[in-house]
């Protein structure tokens, strides 16, 4: 089945590392792929825009089927692949109502606060127009949303939905690993850490670990002294 999948992807960017958890996980490690590199502006050529008319990435194929977005290329591999390698979204009610939850928790709110309100503000804002008001206006929430993930852990003591590694885990872990790229210190957030170093040694996180993550230092740290 692997060699009937292709993806495009970008190292380093938390939507497409998503699905190639998955992707691992499911037990598709071979598929075909092809790294994009964004300053090249790649996502917007040709062989992806015949795929994704936005010219965005992660773009995939499984056979002639062709989807689109992160998120719905992930549930699209649990649904369709339900039988192979690990359940991401258990049977059981109530715990496939957990694993919603955190999944959609993670993306509306940890995503939110930690990546596109502070983090893109240190990488789209010039040096010389940031504002320190604003700055810790932004990390004072992600410090809350942190909190709040840190009391989550410390109740399953395992995952983010409860003992099972599960697509909740998939959306989460990247925006924390991120994160530490770019200065994260979990000193402060003990269940986090035993977390993090818990989901890294997965085979799934390490065979899909971002390339460039292990060869160049990242270009900012906003969150280095700050968090």
């Amino acid at each position: 089945m692997a060699e009937n999948m292709f993806l495009f992807w970008g190292s380093g960017s938390i939507p497409c590392w998503k699905p190639m958890i998955v992707l691992e996980e499911k037990g598709f490690g071979g598929y075909k792929n092809k790294l994009i590199t964004f300053s090249n502006k790649e996502h917007k050529g040709e062989d992806v825009l015949k795929l994704n008319p936005r010219g965005q990435v992660p773009t995939f194929k499984d056979g002639d089927i062709v989807v689109n977005e992160s998120n719905a290329i992930c549930e699209y591999l649990e649904c369709t692949y339900t039988d192979k390698g690990t359940q991401l979204i258990p049977t059981d009610k109530a715990k496939r109502a957990r694993v919603l939850q955190r999944m959609h928790e993670a993306a509306a709110n940890m995503q939110q606060k930690l990546v596109l309100d502070l983090l893109y503000y240190f990488f789209q804002t010039k040096e010389e127009d940031r504002k320190e008001e604003e700055v810790a206006k932004k990390v004072e929430a992600a410090k809350e949303e942190l909190d709040r993930w840190e009391a989550y852990l410390g109740e399953t003591k395992a995952f983010v939905a409860g003992p099972d590694f599960s697509m909740a885990d998939v959306w989460f872990y990247p925006i924390i690993a991120q994160s530490i790229r770019m200065g994260l210190d979990l000193g402060k957030f003990p269940n986090m850490k035993a977390y993090y170093d818990k989901v890294t040694a997965r085979p799934s996180v390490q065979k899909s670990w971002p390339p460039h993550w292990k060869e160049e230092p990242p270009m900012i740290s906003p969150f280095k002294g700050r968090i």
